[in-house]
């Protein structure tokens, strides 16, 4: 008999989050009926990043054909890393040669225990320009960190030359993966589902992975 786990590797958005307002509305005792109003910063917690993010095209986030969403997906256990690693090819070990195009990669790092503190956006572990040609030379579909990017943020000219070749290579980045540690399987289906904000340059997305077994 087939057994499948789901495991959601989705932060929690929350006023915790920069960027992230949460208000109330409504409330039930009064209008009859609880609502929230928010207010999100587009590359808030787990996010997809659109290439109008650092406009290698005008395609925007609502543009995505909905089969992009679902992607067989590699997962390379790196951890622990060093604070600000420079992810090398080689460092993608066995998962190097056995990934194929249309296919994806998400790196785990264990970056995602340091959210909420500085080290997790100063000091996260950063994709290579290296890494970046070839994961685009090897037509990978989508890529996903556990830290908020996958280049230094506090660097412009990194975190820029780092998106423009991802994007720019058709390669969906998803940014501020959870739960990694939970995943037991080498390789899983990945959905990953932003909101569909018109002419959107990145959103909020919930992301699982899918582990199937006989």
């Amino acid at each position: 008999m087939k057994s499948v786990r789901y495991i959601d590797l989705t932060r929690s958005i929350s006023n915790t989050m920069k960027g992230v307002n949460i208000e109330t509305a409504t409330r039930k005792s009064v209008e009859g009926w609880n609502a929230s109003t928010l207010h999100l910063y587009s590359h808030s917690g787990t996010h997809m990043d659109a290439p109008w993010h650092f406009e290698v095209n005008e395609q925007t986030i609502d543009e995505f054909p909905v089969n992009r969403f679902f992607v067989d997906t590699w997962v390379v256990d790196m951890a622990p890393v060093t604070p600000q690693q420079l992810i090398q090819v080689s460092d993608l070990g066995p998962v190097k040669d056995l990934v194929k195009k249309g296919e994806g990669i998400i790196l785990k790092t264990d970056w995602s225990f340091h959210a909420g503190s500085t080290l997790y956006r100063d000091g996260l572990p950063r994709i290579s320009e290296e890494l970046a040609i070839w994961l685009g030379e090897k037509g990978i579909s989508l890529i996903g960190v556990e830290g908020p990017s996958v280049a230094d943020v506090n660097n412009l000219k990194e975190v820029t030359r780092i998106h423009e070749i991802l994007l720019g290579n058709d390669i969906i980045i998803i940014e501020g993966l959870t739960n990694l540690d939970d995943i037991t399987q080498p390789k899983v289906q990945l959905v990953a589902l932003p909101l569909k904000v018109q002419k959107g340059d990145g959103s909020p997305a919930r992301v699982i992975a899918i582990e199937s077994s006989r």
